[in-house]
């Protein structure tokens, strides 16, 4: 059966090939980003459109090792690297300097060496690199080929615990290394191919490792890991009774651990649970109703923070881990909250705060002498803004609309000044198991202002942040479901005197772009344009060609290709075995060395498509992966998505 799909593919192929002389081919970018039937973008949208693409973002990495100076995330040249800030509003110090951007970094304890992550062109196999940041001197840790992240250290900074998929390319293992020896590092865990496991905290002895086993988004697990022995034990989850289970760390007497849990409610709450055979999680958020995010533990372990999704905002929690009580924080911008992480001796807390009309920026919050006392919060970066005027930009509101099955669908509706009725950009996001939220976005803003359209993001079923319940909705053979979703939005649209539903696009990326296919599929007389980003065209090809480290973990979501049942379902509902059925103009954007969404799963619609005569521009990034981070690459999409609104939508 493989072979007969390869061999298609062979023969789409050579219709493309054959079309070749048919294509306008141009590079940009140093022949980095290939172009392909997309008209020269004319200079006044790349005037109109400058400011919005110079918008900048600062977010909060970590602290240094006095607690004085804060290092961050932020761009001032080509793609984001890390910054120190020493002050509220101070100047930011730029400390590397490479061409790919920086992931993420993680200080030593008790010293001023941190280690970052970053790959090369989008490939998503990073290395680990120790940087010295008084020298900006950096060393590559990992072996240079494999996959490499999620570093923890342990409590005297001799040791990190981190994944790798050195050993064969397919098991996400867990590994251990003294920094200063890199050559010695070993395997502690080794995992099952395709799974994924990831250290999260050393006991204060070292011997042992809190580690979670995420298996889907609804099951996942956590076990104490013998570093000396590589005996596991199972502490939470399992496949009798799946729960999405994440831990935290160790609590402060090395008794018993923090995690999240979702065990016994749709949504996770924080909980602490003893060491001991046999225990089960004592839930401590269970008066609050939506789902706890991001948690930080103080280096002593005696207060913590957290954050709860409220609807798509962000509320921020602290708490006593010695009484277990907790107070929000009042007073903070409305908007979305992450990277929280307290200062050395516990008393600030840095984190990334994000509203709809100001891009990510770090803000730390003073904190008094008990564990829920607080402060005042202070910004220490203001990104800025192309000169732009933020107070024009324009808030969403949140609507829920009626679908097919009678549930209420959530989605942030963004409506530009002046009167309708008006065009419509609607945007899909990825996973599946993502979720749109009230964030700051200059291209939405750009939207706006330059096209003149109404924007919306729906979160169809299978969308984080409302239960384990809503997640499942779209799983298996339920894959469609989600897309009817969308039907049902354009049914709203036309119900909307100041939406226009004779002008409506849609726009998405990876599990985003297939929906949007999916959408162009069903929905093409109902759409003016789609733009489809480094989507799925063909689930079965996908999960075949997808990085061996990933294909069993999306399996778990979208079901096994290798089941003749689930095989011939992926192959009915896939765009590219209905791409006869579209007739509205696409845009396909890919990245050559995307790991998770080959290009070839751009290749072989654009290809389909061409061969039906089918109007499709294609832009082809060479360095890049599942998505654009290179600023020039990104300006160039963005003013030929606009271009192409402006053709096909306006």
């Amino acid at each position: 059966m493989r072979h007969c799909v390869y061999f298609a593919g062979l023969v789409m192929t050579g219709v493309a090939l054959a079309a070749t002389a048919d294509i306008d081919r141009r590079t940009l970018n140093n022949g980095q980003l290939v172009l392909e039937d997309i008209p020269e973008i004319p200079q006044q949208i790349a005037d109109d459109l400058r400011r919005y693409q110079n918008v900048r973002s600062a977010g909060a990495l970590d602290w240094t090792a006095d607690g004085k100076s804060l290092y961050v995330s932020t761009r001032f040249g080509d793609v984001p690297q890390l910054h120190r800030v020493d002050a509220p509003a101070g100047t930011r110090t730029q400390l590397t300097f490479f061409d790919e951007p920086i992931g993420g970094v993680s200080r030593r304890p008790g010293a001023s060496e941190l280690i970052f992550s970053m790959d090369a062109g989008g490939s998503e196999f990073a290395q680990l690199f120790m940087l010295d940041p008084a020298s900006g001197e950096s060393r590559m840790l990992t072996d240079g080929k494999s996959r490499n992240g999620g570093v923890s250290w342990n409590r005297d900074g001799s040791l990190i615990a981190y994944v790798s998929t050195r050993r064969n390319g397919a098991a996400n293992d867990i590994w251990v290394m003294n920094p200063d020896e890199p050559e010695a590092a070993r395997i502690a865990l080794e995992a099952p191919d395709g799974s994924a496991w990831g250290g999260a905290d050393f006991s204060s002895d070292g011997q042992q490792l809190l580690v979670g086993n995420y298996v889907s988004i609804n099951d996942s697990r956590i076990h104490l890991l013998n570093l000396g022995t590589g005996e596991r034990r199972l502490l939470a989850g399992g496949e009798a009774s799946p729960s999405a289970n994440s831990p935290v760390a160790f609590d402060a007497e090395g008794k018993g651990f923090w995690l999240v849990t979702d065990a016994g409610s749709e949504h996770g709450r924080l909980a602490w649970q003893s060491l001991e055979p046999g225990s089960t999680p004592e839930i401590v958020t269970g008066d609050i109703e939506w789902s706890v995010e991001g948690v930080a533990i103080s280096d002593d372990r005696r207060r913590g923070a957290f954050t709860v999704n409220e609807d798509g905002f962000s509320r921020l929690y602290l708490i006593d881990l010695g009484t277990r009580g907790y107070a929000a924080v009042e007073g903070l911008p409305t908007g979305v909250a992450g990277g929280l992480e307290f200062s050395p001796d516990g008393s600030r807390l840095a984190m990334t705060l994000n509203t709809p009309k100001t891009p990510s920026d770090s803000f730390v919050l003073a904190l008094g002498e008990e564990a829920l006392a607080y402060g005042t919060i202070e910004r220490w970066t203001y990104s800025e803004v192309g000169g732009l005027d933020t107070a024009a930009f324009i808030d969403p509101a949140l609507v829920r609309y009626p679908t097919f099955d009678g549930r209420q669908i959530p989605a942030w509706v963004y409506r530009p000044a002046g009167q309708g009725p008006f065009p419509v950009i609607i945007s899909i996001h990825g996973g599946p198991e993502g979720q749109s939220r009230p964030t700051f976005s200059s291209t939405t803003q750009m939207w706006l202002q330059k096209l003149g359209a109404a924007v919306i993001f729906p979160n169809v079923r299978g969308s984080d942040g409302y239960g384990k319940s809503y997640l499942k909705l779209d799983n298996g053979m339920l894959r469609e479901d989600s897309v009817r979703d969308i039907g049902a939005l354009l049914d709203w649209v036309a119900t909307q005197p100041d939406l226009d539903s004779e002008r409506v696009a849609v726009i998405g990326g990876s599990y985003g772009g297939y929906m949007v296919l999916a959408s162009a599929v069903h929905y093409s007389d109902r759409l003016r344009a789609a733009v489809d980003i480094v989507g799925i065209s063909n689930f079965v090809t996908f999960l075949e060609n997808t990085q061996d480290y990933r294909r069993d973990l999306r399996r778990v979501e979208y079901g096994d290709e290798r089941d003749p049942a689930m095989r011939a379902h992926l192959e009915k509902i896939s765009p590219l075995n209905n791409v006869e059925r579209i007739t509205v103009p696409m845009f396909v954007v890919q990245g050559q060395n995307d790991p998770r969404v080959p290009v070839t799963e751009a290749e072989q619609v654009v290809a389909a498509l061409r061969s039906r005569d089918q109007s499709v521009w294609y832009m082809n990034a060479l360095n890049e992966g599942h998505g654009y981070r290179k600023k020039e690459n990104q300006d160039l999409y963005q003013q030929a998505v606009v271009l192409f609104f402006r053709q096909h939508l306006l």
